[in-house]
């Protein structure tokens, strides 16, 4: 008995190992001979990033915003207030322009706006101007934010003029700069967050429609009489698709650079390993709910409820977060969507910015270890 044991487990490794690479290269001929995958993984991805590559016109309100007044005075004070009263901005006071642009670097505020030491003096004269910085990583964002604060230092320079102040002379002025945007071009912010429902779109719904398919036809119900145990069908239907979906990302990635100019300021390594966990979590979501309904149908209706929606809706892809209801903004945290559409605009527009990077890389791996243990369990529980 001794003997035979150590023969059984030099030979467990081997034919696991076989029936894995069995279980691939049928998946990926299924794949060959379907043009429904085809499509799905290679030509969708370009009409996609085609059709969504321009921008689109949004409202936006409650603009967080950190002013800078490099030297206390009345008027600053006072222009200060206007924003703080006005209903489109949330704004803080700061003293420094450093803490202020590291806010804006790590996108925790939209704008920064400037108001330099000279300001009184500079009312008195009649030629007094700010500083507006913008956040320019949505195009059409960064202009309501610019038409907004022109129409608070509008509002302020009349109420002066009202009281017969001397910037009743001449209107402040206002410099703009667009922080990772300069172009000012919508597509720069709607481009990357494209990469979003490509990836669920192949990770998801195309996992999740062959594999209720298989339950449908009993193709898979004949693999569950032989050896094959369950880790080993979820690595054979996840791995073709995964190298499917990868094959789609460096479609976007490439069109991104060379059709849209996008800009890649960050690593394109770190791009690369974010899309790659993201994709490990919209396969398990399709594995699971294919593993769970075992009905086409079903399953793409859930797959598109549970995902591809929510990808399109609630992930900031086209709507701000912070402008929807807090129960709405509840939901987002539980998609993993989000947290991807957070990592492709930070690597795109403002280069590997740790503290965004981090915490939304967390989250995806917490999901995709989730989800990887509730599918497994789901197909064990089938194999029962």
């Amino acid at each position: 008995m001794t003997s035979q044991a150590p023969a059984v487990n030099q030979n467990r490794w081997p034919a696991k190992m076989r029936r894995i690479r069995a279980l691939i290269r049928k998946e990926t001929r299924q794949i060959v001979r379907d043009p429904s995958s085809i499509a799905i993984g290679i030509v969708l991805p370009l009409i996609l990033i085609l059709l969504f590559g321009y921008g689109l016109s949004l409202d936006v309100k409650n603009v967080p915003i950190d002013i800078v007044i490099d030297s206390p005075s009345a008027e600053a004070q006072s222009l200060a207030a206007g924003f703080q009263l006005s209903p489109y901005f949330q704004a803080q006071i700061g003293t420094a322009m450093p803490p202020a642009e590291r806010l804006l670097l790590e996108h925790r505020v939209d704008g920064i706006l400037d108001i330099p030491s000279d300001f009184a003096s500079r009312v008195a004269a009649g030629d007094a101007e700010v500083q507006l910085i913008v956040h320019g990583g949505d195009a059409n964002r960064a202009r309501i934010i610019e038409g907004y604060a022109a129409g608070v230092v509008g509002v302020w320079s009349a109420h002066m003029a009202a009281e017969g102040r001397p910037a009743a002379v001449q209107p402040v002025g206002v410099q703009t700069r667009l922080w990772f945007n300069e172009a000012d071009d919508s597509r720069y912010f709607l481009v990357p967050g494209l990469l979003v429902l490509v990836m669920t779109l192949i990770g998801a719904l195309l996992t999740a429609m062959v594999v209720a398919r298989e339950w449908e036809r009993g193709t898979l119900e004949a693999m569950l009489v032989t050896p094959v145990r369950s880790e080993e069908i979820l690595l054979g239907k996840t791995l073709p698709y995964f190298a499917l979906a990868l094959i789609g990302f460096v479609l976007c990635v490439l069109a991104s650079q060379f059709l849209f100019h996008v800009p890649l300021r960050g690593s394109i390594w770190v791009l690369f390993g974010a899309s790659m966990l993201y994709v490990l979590v919209a396969l398990g979501i399709g594995l699971l709910i294919s593993s769970w309904v075992k009905n086409q149908l079903v399953a793409s209706q859930l797959t598109t409820l549970a995902t591809f929606i929510p990808a399109f809706m609630l992930s900031g892809f086209l709507f701000d977060l912070r402008s929807m209801p807090a129960a709405v903004r509840l939901i987002t945290y539980a998609l993993p969507a989000r947290y991807y559409v957070a990592l492709l605009q930070s690597v795109f527009l403002a280069g590997d910015v740790w503290p965004v990077l981090v915490p939304n890389t967390l989250a995806l791996v917490a999901m995709a270890a989730a989800l990887a243990l509730a599918s497994r369990a789901v197909m064990r529980k089938s194999l029962e």
